[in-house]
């Protein structure tokens, strides 16, 4: 034990599920953020100068500084109707959203099974997360076919969970890894804006806020309970597991699917909320745990960046140092909010500083909480160990 940390008893249970490996793959379009508002505005040929004001403003707050999509000037060229308003483009937005989340997927697992080291064919459960796509059979399926996985592969989807539903993956594949002795789960995560992408309107001015801030990619991560020695190098281990949501804030994040594809919106509000509940959340979470009692400090701190403002109000609450969500604002700043993908952008960062840390001799926390917030208003958390240190 080192640094923070030492406040914390270190104790590992052999049958918690470990992360193997972790991956990330994305579209081929790269934003720089400085340059968004002019491609935005002359893609859907808007020339309101007062929503580009606006629009240049939130660039500014976000912190963001590139982004992926996957829409690009070839696509809208096929398919101008996607920058006109109230045109029905919802199949068109599924045709190209449903083959990119497939593509991004097989590209982050193929990333993260090359970094585990052991062949596709020791892969036993996959659980897929998307709130981009719409269609049976799932992209679960696509996703197993595409990657070549066994027929006999167990399957499961989760769908339209949004920001939080990375770390729901992440409850349901440590859930699958500790109950099926010597399976290996592959999650993975994908998502784009396709399905969302509408010209800027005077009445929608709330639509800014995600193209000011979200961007598409895919995670991946590899579970299991009883890593192989010598072989497998775990970087986490999953403790424990809780979610919840607040009721009566239901319509804080709001997505409907229409004709004219997802229309989204986020409440002002959102970051209050969190801010109201988070501490509360984490208390429940480390109830007779091995952290129990132990500052907030002590820990580390993997929060899916839903924006800067939810960040500094979960940093505020809990009165964090302002190095604890570093790799939170760094995964922000590179890569946007990219829903449930983004989680694992975090942890990657985590495991870079962890190594930068201890070559350095540097402190370092070894227990901390993954964290997400998203519809519902739904709160997922995670208590983890980091074994990089």
């Amino acid at each position: 034990m080192n640094g923070d940390s030492s406040k914390i008893i270190s104790n590992s249970n052999s049958r918690n599920a470990r992360i193997l490996a972790l991956g990330k793959a994305f579209p081929q379009q790269l934003v720089m953020q400085d340059y968004l508002v002019d491609g935005f505005f002359k893609s859907t040929n808007c020339t309101d100068h007062e929503l580009k004001q606006k629009l240049t403003r939130l660039c500014k707050t976000t912190t963001v500084k590139t982004r992926y999509v996957v829409m690009s000037e070839e696509i809208l060229k096929n398919y101008p109707e996607l920058a006109t308003e109230g045109l029905p483009t919802v199949k068109q937005r599924l045709d190209i959203s449903n083959k990119a989340v497939t593509e991004m997927a097989t590209d982050a697992s193929l990333s993260c099974i090359k970094a585990w080291g052991r062949p596709l064919s020791s892969i036993t459960h996959l659980v897929y997360v998307s709130s981009s796509e719409a269609r049976f059979p799932g992209g679960d399926l696509h996703l197993a076919r595409g990657l070549g996985l066994n027929p006999d592969v167990r399957r499961v989807m989760l769908a339209f969970t949004g920001c939080s539903g990375g770390v729901a993956g992440l409850r349901v594949a440590k859930d699958l890894a500790e109950n099926n002795p010597g399976s290996r789960v592959l999650l993975a995560t994908s998502e784009t804006t396709i399905v969302g992408f509408r010209p800027p309107s005077a009445q929608r001015p709330y639509d800014l806020v995600g193209v000011a801030l979200f961007g598409d990619g895919a995670g991946a991560v590899i579970l299991g309970a009883d890593p192989v020695p010598g072989v497998e190098d775990p970087l986490f281990e999953l403790s424990s597991s809780i979610q919840q949501y607040l009721p009566d804030t239901e319509k804080t994040i709001d997505g409907r699917l229409t004709e004219e594809g997802i229309k989204f919106q986020l409440g002002r509000e959102l970051p209050q909320v969190i801010e109201m509940h988070v501490e509360e959340f984490c208390k429940k979470m480390l109830k007779d745990t091995i952290c129990s009692g132990a500052e907030y400090n002590d820990l580390f701190w993997a929060v899916h960046p839903g924006g800067p403002a939810i960040l500094s109000k979960v940093e505020g609450r809990l009165g964090l140092k302002p190095d604890k969500l570093s790799a939170s604002r760094d995964a922000l700043r590179d890569y946007g909010n990219a829903s449930s993908n983004t989680i694992v952008y975090v942890l990657e960062n985590m495991v870079e500083e962890s190594k930068r840390k201890r070559e350095k001799g540097e402190e370092y926390s070894e227990w901390g909480l993954i964290l997400a917030f998203g519809p519902g208003i739904t709160f997922e958390g995670i208590l983890a160990k980091n074994l990089v240190c």
